[in-house]
């Protein structure tokens, strides 16, 4: 299992694990990338990369905090209308963080290609190709309508790999008790300034920066 914190050895700063553990007022943080603004060029430029995670994931991880904070309150009082109404905002920031976390690290400058292994036999397996496979998630990601993400998921219940569809933040997990594994973030601000409002553009470079060493890990950890 995951541990609930981890030290990140660039800043020395305690991170919440991507899964979206949660420690008792442990205060949510911005985890560093494990790669430069610039590593993902030409596919995703610097500029979008610097204002998603130093602005809209900052902006999630501190709204998060101020969310809990009077969620705390509001438990301590007894105050069920006060609990009820920030779980709105629980939800889309504390999605906001937990898809980011494990977005940054879906993504690698040396990504690309196909898995190996386990996830492809699986892919093959549940989807017949992983040609197939890119096609349907690449579909589901392009009809998102406004905002949201794509993911590819792992139904533990059933025992195989799912494709779905959230709108907003709404976490995977959280939603739809899918396990996240590939993430694929359908916002404008993760490509307009590059693709302007053309989605399939943005999806299309997106494979070339996918990690599957990373994806193929989330999948051998969930089915432990």
């Amino acid at each position: 299992p995951l541990p609930s914190v981890f030290f990140c050895p660039r800043s020395g700063a305690k991170l919440i694990a991507p899964l979206g553990c949660l420690v008792s007022r442990q205060k949510h943080t911005l985890p560093d990338l494990p790669y430069d603004y610039g590593a993902l060029e030409p596919h995703i430029n610097a500029e979008i990369m610097q204002l998603h995670h130093s602005k809209h994931h900052a902006t999630y991880v501190n709204n998060l905090n101020v969310a809990e904070e009077k969620y705390k309150e509001a438990l301590a009082k007894g105050d069920v209308t006060a609990q009820v109404s920030l779980q709105p905002a629980l939800k889309f920031n504390g999605g906001g963080h937990i898809n980011h976390t494990i977005f940054w690290t879906n993504l690698s400058p040396n990504g690309g290609g196909e898995p190996q292994g386990e996830l492809l036999e699986a892919i093959k397996r549940d989807f017949g190709s992983f040609a197939n496979f890119k096609e349907k998630l690449t579909a589901v990601s392009v009809g998102v309508q406004g905002s949201g993400w794509g993911w590819l998921g792992y139904n533990k219940e059933q025992g195989r790999l799912q494709i779905a569809a959230c709108a907003n933040q709404d976490p995977l997990q959280g939603t739809t008790g899918l396990i996240p594994l590939l993430g694929i973030d359908v916002w404008e601000h993760a490509y307009y300034l590059q693709y302007k409002n053309v989605r399939p553009d943005y999806l299309k470079a997106i494979w070339n920066v996918i990690s599957w060493e990373n994806v193929s890990s989330r999948y051998a950890l969930c089915k432990k």
